[in-house]
């Protein structure tokens, strides 16, 4: 830490900063938390330029995660959890203490929403194990947004003990959250920036935080990084925006590569969103068939380096560095699992593709306590099925499976809709087979969209229907849907439309049921709020479907095939 952060930033705090007495006292020896754009002029104000030795290397280890969404707990097969990812981050840790190196611990976004104890309970136990784990920082992911500000300050302030990031996201003109932190760790100054993907503002965030602006990242980035350069010897981009091979982002706004190319001066770019494990095969080719364990080696764009852990803390990526002479060399990277399990062939029980790592028990002690608060309702009996409904991420965003069409039929079922609609980004899990509880269907569908109900012309519904065809496959966007039959060409334009078996008929009047999300213009569909035939029936999306499967003795997959 410079010799005058310190002093400043605390004075700062107390004079210029409206925040709560728990926030001003945040400072901690190797830490500042810059929290108010007055912090980011003292800092720049003590800046003393580039600090490493001269001559003798510097070792940084860069350890980070991504799109937790809620796995705060270990899986059925006893893979992943914090109480695992902590014991690992302390050895590392511990390693690189031992060679003389210094470690930081970044997360890129989405903490939010997923897995049922966790939505109950607000994220709160996720928070506060990434606090007792030690993160250095966080980028806001846009799932962040999926709670209320007064939540999200719960969040942020009282379970978080880590800075949140994000230079891009703004309300009524100023900065909501720090656009950036330097770090001051074995005479290095390293500058992480946060940006958030601006896709964020797709998800009708402003009714509930007003005035609120998603700016393009890589926009605020090229203003960002040459004043950064200047005052750091490592620039690291914590990003949540996606990685997407060779820039090819599709309806997806631009992510990382498209980042670094067009911004130089950065070292590292440390991303989330698109859930990979960013392994390349070579220039441009992203191995998306990664084998847990095998040998990784990050993409790299304009002299940045940029990784991904895939999602849900199934790995830790490591990247280790050497800093020597204002020349940052990356020495290794590695993706390690976290009690990834695989079943050989042949067998019948998994094991682990790399050693088992024991739990934390202070984490675990933690833990139990909000895992147990959770309690009975997630496992109330819902009704049964014969085999299990496809909710794999990779399939509902490229092609039509049968959970996305049981779905929509439970939406068209309940409200008398002609046809349902919902983007396969709603979809976050498989429906298993046997017995189905209430855990199940949050697992399925964990966002609390209710259903929206919309009466259009035939020519009108058919212009929609045309927006959403053009949808990219492999994007959240992607559409899952009952009771219509569309013929597409190869450039995504409506050759034909059935409705109930029928032709569309421009001048009649249909009923279409979508969920609130992309009512109010998600993932990028038109925005359906304020058409005049617009009715929210209030039902959630969640309740829509467990009363249909009440209704039905036995679920048979094959009754929904697409």
């Amino acid at each position: 830490m410079s010799r005058c952060a310190a002093p400043s930033v605390e004075l700062y705090l107390k004079t210029n900063c409206d925040l709560p007495l728990r926030t001003q006292t945040m400072i901690e020896p190797r830490r500042v938390y810059l929290l108010c754009p007055a912090i980011l002029l003292a800092l720049s104000a003590c800046s003393t330029g580039n600090m490493a030795p001269a001559n003798s290397p510097v070792r940084l280890t860069i350890l980070h995660t991504n799109d937790h969404h809620g796995h705060f707990w270990e899986n059925a097969d006893h893979e992943y959890g914090l109480a695992a990812r902590k014991t690992l981050i302390d050895r590392v840790r511990a390693e690189v203490k031992s060679e003389g190196g210094v470690t930081l611990v970044l997360d890129a976004g989405d903490v939010n929403t997923g897995i049922p104890e966790s939505d109950l309970q607000e994220a709160e136990p996720d928070f506060r194990g990434m606090s007792l784990v030690g993160y250095d920082a966080m980028a806001v992911g846009n799932h962040e947004f999926d709670k209320s500000p007064a939540v999200m300050q719960h969040q942020q302030r009282e379970w978080s003990n880590f800075p949140w990031l994000s230079a891009n996201i703004y309300q009524n003109g100023a900065h909501l959250f720090s656009p950036y932190h330097i770090f001051s760790v074995g005479g290095l100054r390293i500058a992480v920036m946060g940006l958030t993907t601006n896709d964020t503002a797709k998800m009708g965030v402003a009714e509930r935080f007003p005035g609120v602006q998603f700016r393009p990242p890589i926009d605020e980035a090229a203003t960002l990084v040459p004043a950064l350069r200047r005052q750091a010897d490592v620039v690291i981009a914590l990003t949540h925006m996606g990685h997407y091979p060779d820039g090819k982002h599709g309806v997806n706004a631009p992510g990382d590569v498209e980042l670094a190319r067009a911004v130089p001066g950065i070292d590292m770019v440390v991303g989330g969103h698109s859930h990979n494990a960013v392994c390349m095969l070579e220039p441009n080719v992203r191995n998306d068939a990664y084998v847990p364990g095998a040998p990784c080696a990050p993409d790299r764009q304009n002299g940045a380096w940029i990784v991904q852990a895939a999602e849900w803390g199934k790995f830790v990526g490591r990247a280790d560095f050497e800093l020597r002479n204002g020349k940052l060399e990356l020495v290794k990277y590695r993706l390690l699992p976290v009690n990834l399990h695989k079943i050989a062939s042949g067998a019948v029980t998994s094991r682990p593709y790399t050693e088992e790592i024991p739990e934390d028990k202070q984490m675990l002690a933690l833990l139990q306590t909000f895992r147990d608060r959770a309690g009975g309702k997630l496992l109330e009996k819902i009704g049964r099925t014969s085999g299990s409904f496809d909710g794999v991420r990779l399939h509902v965003r490229n092609y039509a499976t049968n959970l996305g069409r049981l779905i929509t039929t439970a939406m068209m079922k309940k409200t008398g809709a002609d046809l349902a609609l919902i983007s396969s980004g709603s979809i976050r899990d498989s429906l298993p087979a046997g017995v189905v509880t209430y855990r199940d269907l949050l697992m399925v569908q964990p966002f609390g969209n209710h259903i929206v109900v919309v009466s259009m012309r035939g020519d009108e519904l058919q212009n929609y229907l045309q927006a959403v065809a053009r949808m990219t496959p492999g994007s959240g966007a992607f559409a899952q849907y009952a009771g219509m039959r569309m013929q597409l060409t190869s450039d995504r334009r409506i050759a034909s439309i059935t409705i109930g078996g029928k032709n569309i008929d421009p001048q009649a009047i249909y009923r279409i049921a979508v969920n609130s999300f992309i009512a109010k213009g998600g993932d990028g569909y038109p925005d359906l709020s304020r058409h005049p035939d617009n009715f929210d029936t209030d039902l959630s999306d969640v309740a829509v479907l467990r009363d249909y499967i009440a209704d039905h003795d036995l679920l048979n997959p094959e009754d929904f095939i697409p």
